[in-house]
């Protein structure tokens, strides 16, 4: 893998089937991989709720913010890949929903507004 960080959304899930099939030999079912994802966004909270939050790191733990971020990353690219998703294509339609639904919503709102 090189070292461009500039990569697509595309890109990810392209290099992500090439490693599974190269090292991986082949995906997790989509049920484990969903427990995998489960576990990961449980270990990024853990991290979140240490650096953020009211709790300390114990003894050995690390701020390892950004490496549980990609780690959920990585497994919600595999169920993607492994379910026939477009995650750019998704993302876009996602992103075009919440505009739609939300353009007016949180201006409006007093909790972010303070208003």
């Amino acid at each position: 893998m090189d070292n461009n960080h500039d990569i697509t959304i595309q890109d990810a899930q392209s290099m992500v089937d090439k490693w599974i099939h190269e090292y991986g030999v082949r995906y997790f079912s989509e049920l484990t991989n969903m427990a995998c994802l489960t576990e990961e966004v449980g270990e990024l909270a853990r991290v979140m709720a240490r650096k953020f939050g009211d709790q300390s790191f114990k003894s050995g733990e690390k701020d390892n913010l950004g490496e549980e971020m990609a780690d959920v990353l990585w497994v919600l690219i595999c169920l993607a890949n492994q379910t026939g998703v477009d995650l750019s294509d998704e993302f876009v339609k996602n992103f075009d929903k919440k505009t739609q639904r939300d353009s007016e919503r949180h201006h409006k709102n007093p909790k972010l507004t303070g208003k």
